[in-house]
């Protein structure tokens, strides 16, 4: 008796947490009408584009050149291939994309296999993102790439850097932006491998001044140094390759997207020149981030302002850069529930002012040099090159949630130059 209490004690919350998101993914289908629902805004073209993959399990070269999309084609590979094996039509590519983002919800409400209070707040913050549940139960690219960063990251937690890899390029097989988290991952383990590098140079310079016979003590402290830090060249390395896999898919396309899709899809200004930027695109990510994770963030984990932390040198300076950005480069189109939002407020003066408000408290929240902030610098620098819409955010949501309720979001990832 006391073993059966103690167990049902120890994992009530956890019961009751699957019970919850239970309900809320059944709420989900019913309301989707079963994913039996007609295709509706992108689904008639990519329901389209996955019926050509399901000829066979196997696409050929030609096909993968020319599939009349924008983006790499892996999910309509996945979404063809259950057409081929099960012939269930665009229920089948919608309830894998509704399976998927369940165990994506229950992998950050669960880290190592009970709710904690932290992995709880964090759910309810990812749920709060609306694009989350819609795209869940639609025939859309956006929730199988997530999955794969979502794994690529699991395995990098675990040290299991050749999945890792694995899962990061299968994500930049499913959208090209996903680029951003393998580079940002390659950056950082880069950096402490070069200054864990430098360390071991000037200790072995201080070892030579005093003595000649050095060999078996510098051997024996660099690989404390080493260990300590779990530093490795496939720690970079394997990330690095990850992230290499887009020259394979640029090759192929012969430029950023098929050149059928270019021509079938409306393609924004941006991308129909290779060198072609808009910066605009970027700091309206950072409004995005601002509000959909910041502001949660701050409600539901009721976080603390350190004035005298955030009034500081650097961060003036970063309002006023920001400020320049925001007045040189003009959001002057873009798309998605925000947008539908700020329509509501008649003054473009004031839609500016809260956009760069937002902005600001993105770039304030991830100032610290770490894993989070090179994420977000990066995606921000690729969303130079795409149509401004909030969606695009989904990913970076997801891994902050998730860092988050690991609570390793705020990690100093950047070693210091110093012994």
């Amino acid at each position: 008796m006391f073993y059966k209490h103690g167990f049902r004690e120890k994992h009530q919350y956890t019961i009751f947490f699957l019970i919850c998101v239970i309900v809320i993914y059944l709420i989900l289908f019913i309301a989707l009408n079963q994913l039996q629902y007609p295709p509706t805004t992108d689904e008639p073209h990519y329901w389209k584009t996955s019926l050509r993959f399901s000829d066979s399990l196997i696409p050929s070269l030609d096909l993968l050149r020319n599939y009349g999309e924008l983006n790499t084609p892996l999910p309509f590979i996945i979404f063809g291939g259950l057409e081929y094996l099960f012939k269930g039509g665009i229920f089948s590519g919608r309830f894998i994309n509704f399976i998927i983002s369940f165990c994506m919800t229950c992998l950050i409400g669960l880290p190592k296999g009970k709710v904690t209070k932290k992995s709880f707040l964090s759910v309810c913050g990812l749920l709060l993102f609306p694009y989350y549940l819609i795209l869940s139960g639609r025939l859309y690219t956006d929730i199988i790439a997530a999955f794969f960063v979502l794994l690529g990251f699991w395995f990098y937690n675990r040290s299991q850097h050749i999945l890792s890899s694995s899962a990061f390029i299968l994500a930049i097989a499913s959208r090209q932006f996903m680029l951003a988290f393998p580079l940002a991952i390659f950056v950082v383990e880069l950096i402490n491998y070069s200054i864990i590098k430098i360390r071991i140079y000037r200790l072995r310079k201080a070892v030579n001044s005093r003595q000649k016979e050095n060999n078996a003590e510098v051997k024996a402290i660099e690989a404390d140094y080493l260990a300590k830090n779990r530093i490795h060249p496939i720690r970079w390395l394997m990330p690095l390759i990850a992230s290499l896999s887009i020259i394979g898919w640029l090759v192929l396309f012969e430029g950023i997207a098929p050149e059928a899709g270019m021509t079938a899809r409306a393609v924004p200004a941006v991308q129909q020149k290779l060198w072609s930027i808009d910066l605009s695109g970027s700091w309206f990510i950072l409004s995005c981030v601002g509000l959909y994770f910041v502001i949660p963030e701050f409600i539901l984990f009721r976080s603390k302002i350190s004035w005298s932390k955030i009034i500081t040198g650097k961060n003036c300076f970063l309002a006023a850069f920001l400020l320049f950005l925001c007045i040189v480069f003009p959001l002057t189109e873009a798309h998605g529930i925000f947008i539908r939002i700020l329509r509501f407020i008649p003054n473009d003066f004031v839609k500016n002012i809260l956009l760069y408000i937002l902005a600001l408290l993105a770039c304030l929240r991830f100032s610290r040099f770490n894993i989070a902030f090179f994420i977000l610098f990066i995606h921000c620098g690729l969303m130079m090159k795409a149509y401004p819409w909030d969606k695009y955010i989904l990913p970076l949501l997801l891994i902050f949630w998730y860092l988050k309720s690991r609570k390793i979001l705020d990690n100093q990832n950047i070693l210091k130059l110093k012994f």
